[in-house]
């Protein structure tokens, strides 16, 4: 009887603990999604509801003119223009910046890891090193680079930059990746003849699509977010849509907007919040397949 009466209330502490627990997180998020629900509440409002209603209250009458003139109406200080040019930009931007960065750190963890050389270990320290280097002590050596280079101003010139400084965290990720790999197999697909490219697209590229995963979201997401590399070494045309959000909020032309400055701000967001939706448990699982080790 006293067995099944402490088992009993076992259970119900048990029971009792994961019910508070539950409580606790579900508090939590509902306090950190408040910002995005006021985000999105705010602009489907008309104006004239947003300055008389409360905040947190859902809209009385839903209206998208707001996303509308965001997207390709918002004026942003000097003359009036949507973000959809901006928003393309970013996108011509982040897609062969990520491709360039994930496949030269690809190659560089698969050297580093695989293919031991004098001075591996000094290249990756000081690779890992420039990975902590702030972005406002390479903003004069990199203007001047891109004036050498002809690409000051443009959308090439914001990919090299990218390309450039996402290289150490990408080295590092594939590094810790590979390393976790046994050399037997490279040393096995020497015997058999294979050179260097041939195991790296034969052997290690099929393995490594957590990895990628990971590297890709990662890239993507500070790329896609990067707002001093872009207003530092874009122009008028070339900036990328962080730039267009900040001229948008900033603006003070004529009455302040609030619905048009949220759906904005959400526009711009929307990519990176889709691929952590659709790709997010797979960014996990990647970081638990070996990314963080080493």
């Amino acid at each position: 009887m006293d067995k099944t009466y402490n088992s009993s209330m076992k259970t119900a502490q048990t029971v009792i603990l994961r019910i508070g627990l539950y409580v606790i997180l579900s508090v939590f998020a509902l306090y950190f999604l408040m910002p995005l629900f006021v985000m999105v509440t705010t602009s489907l409002k008309h104006l004239d509801e947003i300055r008389s209603g409360s905040l947190i209250a859902l809209p009385r009458d839903i209206t998208f003119d707001a996303w509308q003139i965001a997207w390709s109406q918002a004026c942003t200080g000097i003359k009036c223009e949507g973000l959809s040019p901006y928003f393309w930009n970013s996108v011509s931007l982040a897609i062969p910046a990520v491709l360039l960065s994930t496949f030269i750190g690809a190659l560089n963890g698969y050297v580093i890891a695989q293919w031991r050389f004098k001075g591996a270990d000094i290249i990756f320290a000081l690779m890992l090193f420039g990975c902590f280097i702030p972005f406002q002590v390479v903003l004069l050596p990199m203007a001047k680079l891109l004036g050498i280079m002809g690409l000051a101003g443009s959308i090439q010139g914001l990919i090299f930059v990218h390309v450039v400084y996402g290289i150490g965290f990408t080295t590092l990720f594939f590094r810790n990746y590979y390393v976790s790999i046994s050399q037997e197999l490279t040393k096995a697909a020497k015997i058999d003849g294979a050179g260097f490219f041939r195991i790296f697209w034969s052997i290690f590229l099929p393995l490594s699509l957590p990895i990628i995963v990971v590297t890709v979201i990662w890239q993507f997401t500070q790329i896609w977010n990067d707002f001093l590399f872009g207003v530092s070494f874009s122009q008028a045309g070339t900036q990328p849509v962080t730039v267009a959000l900040n001229n948008i909020v900033n603006s003070t032309t004529g009455v302040k907007a609030y619905n048009v400055d949220m759906a904005a701000a959400i526009i711009a967001a929307l990519p990176t919040l889709l691929v952590y939706i659709l790709a997010g448990k797979y960014f996990i699982r990647g970081l638990t397949a070996g990314s963080v080790k080493g």
